[in-house]
């Protein structure tokens, strides 16, 4: 092959360069708008049939390949998700957990930390079973808080879960004091007639007594079972009954039962 017409165009873009640079300015600004006028077109054209041949390569896609990797990018985003929320799910656990022991540290009581495994459906708002039992140092009747106050007592115990019979059952009266009048009661059974389930009614109330919304209730020791000064919640509202005779009030508990994840036990 002759390589003499390759060389007659190479100078021929030469002698194009050199005369571009001995040109004035006006007659050299000319010429490149000529030039680019001429080949602006091609280079928007070469842009155009790469764009034609990338969608023509989409279009050529097999669509079962492409449904294969939609469902891939699907899984792969719920799976994500579940670890995202199974990380959160341990960042929250934790800090309970850290928040329970580090009132065990303080606590003037010797606790024994437990995770709520069950409830029944048939007594949701009264039962609850952990995964600690005899072979923690449980019987029947230990006191049972969550970070916020008391929660209940132990029911049955075996060796290695437990029932926690919670306040609001009628085998869990509590006997509290009232802290800001110093008045003994009861705490007996869930207040009829509401949807909180965490209203309790407190029975065995002077009739002179002068309650007020936001009172603090503990324990007060007194029954053997619970030992005095464990929070149990604030005074609600309050009712004469018998005719005068004595005095009945609706307490809020601190702790709410229904989110109990991890409970203290209070060892003797």
């Amino acid at each position: 092959m002759s390589v003499r017409p390759q060389w007659l165009t190479f100078g021929g873009v030469m002698l194009l360069v050199l005369v571009l640079l001995n040109l004035p300015q006006a007659a050299s600004s000319r010429l490149r708008l000529v030039l680019g006028t001429v080949y602006l077109p091609l280079f928007g054209a070469t842009r155009v049939a790469g764009t034609v041949v990338a969608r023509a390569e989409d279009a050529l896609t097999p669509r079962g390949l492409l449904l294969r990797r939609n469902q891939e990018l699907e899984d792969e985003n719920r799976g994500l998700h579940a670890r995202l929320l199974q990380a959160e799910e341990a960042l929250e656990e934790n800090a309970r957990l850290r928040s329970l022991l580090g009132w065990r540290e303080v606590s003037p009581w010797r606790l024994q930390a437990a995770r709520v495994i069950a409830r029944d459906t048939a007594s949701w708002w009264r039962t609850v079973y952990i995964d600690a039992g005899t072979r923690d140092g449980l019987k029947p009747d230990l006191p049972v808080l969550a970070a916020e106050g008391l929660v209940g007592r132990l029911g049955a115990v075996g060796p290695v879960s437990s029932e926690v019979i919670l306040i609001g059952d009628p085998k869990c009266r509590v006997a509290v004091v009232v802290r800001e009048v110093g008045e003994n009661g009861v705490l007996t059974t869930l207040s009829p007639g509401v949807l909180d389930h965490r209203l309790v009614d407190l029975t065995h109330l002077a009739r002179n007594t002068a309650l007020q919304p936001g009172q603090t209730v503990f324990t007060s020791g007194l029954g053997g079972v619970f030992p005095a000064g464990l929070p149990v919640g604030t005074v609600v509202d309050w009712r004469s009954v018998g005719y005068g005779l004595y005095t009945e009030a609706r307490v809020k508990l601190h702790a709410d039962t229904s989110r109990l994840r991890e409970v203290m036990v209070v060892l003797p």
